[in-house]
């Protein structure tokens, strides 16, 4: 039987195609952030006020472009040639994971302040309208009226988290395993069909007019109303939900070809994101900035939720990953496609 070479082919076309949109970040003077999916708004404020920032700083023009899609297919993008400066992501496990490439540096997360997370997101419900079908809370998206829409796992930090928040939603209330698992897999057997990324899941739940509920990040709710319109969801906050951290590094690979004056640029970019200004930034785009101050001054936003962190019930992301998102994992034992 011949080999087949279908996956890699499409993978290095897709690196071909998100290249073509930072040629020209790979000038002097240039920088090149591939980001996930829903982060492309705040990305390109955030730009605006570094680019703006810089040259008052430095006297010097910059230019920068972005790459966006589901952080883990992102990440294989970057590992497999295309050319980011910096990499700014939704789940540990992706930067982890050029890390083990060689492609970040191993201690990528001891970089930059809080373990290089800059912000964090949770993850909550939007409903339709009026929330018709009185969703509430984790216990609501298991009821036979309910179609769920959730990123895969397998191509998304946002589909991962949704994950573990269902799974710990469980765990929180003092639930085992065995009965997080039992709910986890009625959950899935809601989803009419996985989206890609976070933007693809907007898309299907607004756009295709599919399920009653989208689980994302807290910061789509400002997205679904710029893009969409005020009115056309209901943001429902469950009474528990998780921590997701949205780290950041530089990709060593390209400023090592680069050259040193990259490699400055890339830690000025990531460096700033922990400014007033663009925490500031962030919380405007509903994610949840580091700075208390920052924080405290947009309480009106960002709504107490309980939250648990990856590492009380998963011990880590990459541990995670390992039983629940690799092949032959939890996720493939709970979840059918097309049940």
């Amino acid at each position: 039987m011949r080999p087949s070479f279908t996956a890699p082919i499409k993978t290095l076309l897709a690196a071909l195609a998100l290249s073509a949109s930072g040629l020209a970040a790979a000038q002097a003077n240039g920088l090149l952030n591939v980001s996930y999916d829903v982060a492309r708004e705040f990305y390109k404020d955030y730009n605006t006020a570094f680019i703006a920032h810089y040259q008052q700083t430095t006297g010097t023009t910059l230019k920068i472009d972005q790459a966006h899609g589901g952080s883990s297919a992102q990440a294989r993008a970057v590992n497999d040639g295309l050319a980011a400066d910096v990499v700014t992501f939704n789940t540990t496990t992706d930067v982890q994971f050029l890390a083990d490439s060689g492609v970040v540096a191993k201690d990528w997360a001891q970089r930059f302040p809080h373990d290089a997370s800059p912000t964090t997101s949770t993850m909550l419900f939007l409903v339709r309208q009026g929330n018709p079908k009185n969703i509430q809370d984790w216990g609501d998206l298991t009821r036979p009226d309910v179609k769920v829409i959730v990123v895969n796992p397998k191509t998304g930090g946002n589909g991962r988290y949704a994950y573990l928040g269902a799974w710990g939603s469980v765990l929180e209330k003092g639930g085992t395993d065995a009965q997080a698992a039992e709910f986890v897999g009625q959950l899935y057997k809601n989803v009419p069909v996985l989206a890609k990324g976070g933007r693809d899941a907007t898309a299907t739940f607004l756009q295709r007019n599919i399920g009653d509920v989208l689980i994302t990040f807290e910061s789509e709710v400002v997205s679904v109303e710029r893009e969409f319109g005020k009115g056309k969801v209901d943001a429902v906050y469950p009474s528990v939900s998780i921590t997701a951290e949205n780290p950041v590094a530089i990709v060593e690979r390209t400023v090592e070809k680069k050259g040193p004056a990259a490699r400055e640029l890339a830690q000025a970019y990531l460096d700033y994101l922990y400014s007033d200004a663009a925490q500031e930034i962030a919380a405007q785009h509903a994610i949840r900035p580091r700075s208390e101050a920052v924080l405290q001054k947009h309480a009106d936003l960002f709504k107490p939720i309980q939250q648990f962190t990856v590492a009380k019930y998963f011990g880590s992301l990459s541990e995670a990953q390992k039983v629940h998102f690799n092949d032959g994992g939890q996720f493939d034992k709970l979840y059918t496609p097309g049940q």
